[in-house]
């Protein structure tokens, strides 16, 4: 992966619906984020690395760990391009010098920190990467006279790649970025973090709903072709996005997920060759999705823990076949990332399973018509082969955070304290990889609540409820003495750029953007 294999040739990409059959290249792929009906993009083929590979990748530095990854994926831009382009994307912007560092926190229990970047969450170490390349598309397909639109980044929020995607892609050339998350369901230092944004090309929505209802409202301007026409007509702009349906988000994740492998082998933690398994907080489905990815490619994981909070339609799904979101309430919980009824990535390995954009296409209409659908025995089977769901509840969350900070001295957040606690559960007799997705000051209220011993639905004591949660963070750094990322402690010398709140339909989308657009 570092130089000796050959040239690769461009990968071509499938629609998991079928109904782009074009095999598009990776830049226009980045560029359109999802195909023509709603269906998403996935690779024609997958390189198999040699264990050998995978090891070697430790010696490199982070960044051209990610570019020697996105090569390998057969990426359509020039070596020399995305040798820069990686060097820009993985640097000082990130408080640690290997980027995504492993720690072993117990024997055998082993914790992937991707919390370093400037947004202290795991998707800046896809949205650090992704609107560099995708810029680069649009300059590239410019070049070939292809593309002379800019484009209209639409993102829906469950709180952490929101802020990601608007430092990402924040005075990018040839893009603007409207961001909709959902008003109360996030935690205030996220939305301060969202609302304090910069750039000229930014701008950020609270929407009157849940994240689902915030993803359906994108989707379905997504699926708009009126309004797409207007966008062009009036302001020159075309559709694309950011969230994880972008198969640009994906890659970078990839990377990671194979450079800790590597890491563990070099760390002596694990011999080259031998299996881990892997406990990803799982939301949206595209983190946990990544390490399958990562398998695909020759990453020795045994199994794929996918830890649900409350919202554990996920874990339901693995141990029936059948996705049922019919009668299930949403629940607001301390680990709002991962607050999702709709898994928009699984559909992706939904295909890969089965091959058969038919029987996708029609397992995501009847989602859309019914609210559920139930796979075939052999999808199910494959999926429960490698992948195995469980489900934490809000106050035991808390109590994990409490519990392994007494023990270790180590602090989790409220996502990845779910994944603790699934992997405890379920580990075997391998080494785990648990993901810790967020920085634990993006939580400061739940994460007060938790070294106190107060119920996730309790209110905070009177002198703490009087405080901001910014000065609730003050307060866990010097019981615990953790220190706060820089990013999250400026905050509070920021001003707040953006208020508005809209109805979370595709008709609030709409107004909301033309009245911005038109500002």
């Amino acid at each position: 992966m570092n130089g000796s294999r050959p040239p690769i040739a461009p990968t071509r990409y499938l629609d998991t619906r079928g109904q782009d059959g074009s095999l598009p290249t990776f830049t226009r792929v980045v560029v359109q984020g999802i195909a023509q009906g709603g269906g998403l993009y996935v690779p024609e083929r997958l390189p198999l690395l040699s264990l050998d590979e995978i090891v070697a990748l430790s010696g490199l530095p982070y960044h051209a760990r990610a570019a020697a990854t996105h090569r390998a994926l057969g990426v359509d831009i020039p070596d020399d391009r995305l040798d820069i382009l990686m060097t820009q994307a993985f640097g000082p912007n990130f408080d640690h010098p290997a980027v995504a560092p492993v720690v072993e926190v117990t024997p055998g229990m082993h914790v992937l920190e991707l919390w370093h970047g400037p947004t202290s969450a795991f998707k800046d170490m896809a949205l650090q990467c992704m609107p560099l390349l995708f810029s680069e598309a649009i300059a590239l397909r410019r070049a070939a006279g292809q593309d002379l639109d800019d484009y209209l980044v639409l993102v829906a929020t469950s709180g952490d790649t929101g802020k990601a995607a608007l430092e990402g892609f924040a005075d990018r050339d040839y893009t603007r970025i409207a961001v909709f998350y959902p008003a109360g369901g996030v935690s205030d230092i996220q939305q301060k973090q969202m609302v304090t944004q910069r750039g000229r090309n930014v701008c950020v929505f609270g929407a009157r709903g849940n994240f689902d209802d915030c993803q359906n409202a994108v989707k379905a301007v997504f699926n708009d072709p009126v309004f797409e026409t207007e966008l062009h007509e009036h302001w020159g702009l075309r559709l694309s996005s950011a969230n994880s349906i972008n198969w640009g988000r994906l890659i970078p994740q990839i990377a990671y997920y194979l450079s800790a492998y590597a890491e563990l082998v070099t760390s002596g933690a694990i011999r080259a060759g031998d299996d881990i398994d892997v406990c990803v907080p799982t939301g949206n489905f595209g983190n946990i999705l990544a390490a399958w990815y990562a398998r695909k490619m020759g990453a020795p994981f045994a199994r794929l823990l996918c830890a649900s909070n409350e919202n554990n339609v996920l874990t339901d799904f693995i141990n029936t076949g059948i996705y049922d979101i019919s009668k299930r309430p949403f629940v607001t919980t301390p680990s709002p990332s991962m607050d999702i009824l709709i898994s928009s990535n699984l559909e992706r390995l939904l295909y890969e399973l089965c091959g058969d954009p038919v029987r996708v296409a029609g397992w995501m209409a009847d989602l859309v018509a019914y609210k559920r659908f139930k796979v075939d025995g052999a999808t199910w089977a494959a999926i429960r082969d490698l992948f195995v769901g469980d489900f934490v509840t809000n106050d035991e969350s808390l109590s994990v955070i409490r519990r392994v900070f007494a023990d270790t001295g180590f602090l989790l957040d409220p996502h990845t304290a779910v994944a603790w606690e699934v992997a405890q559960r379920l580990r075997g007799g391998r080494p785990v990889l648990v993901v810790a997705t967020a920085h634990w000051a993006k939580f400061g209220i739940d994460v007060y609540k938790a070294l106190n011993g107060i119920a996730y639905r309790s209110t905070l004591p009177e002198e703490a409820a009087q405080l901001s949660g910014l000065d609730l963070l003050d307060r866990v750094s010097e019981r615990t003495g953790c220190s706060i990322p820089r990013n999250l402690s400026e905050l509070r010398s920021l001003p707040e750029r953006f208020t508005l709140e809209v109805d979370a339909s595709a008709d609030g989308a709409r107004a909301a953007l033309r009245s911005w657009l038109a500002g």
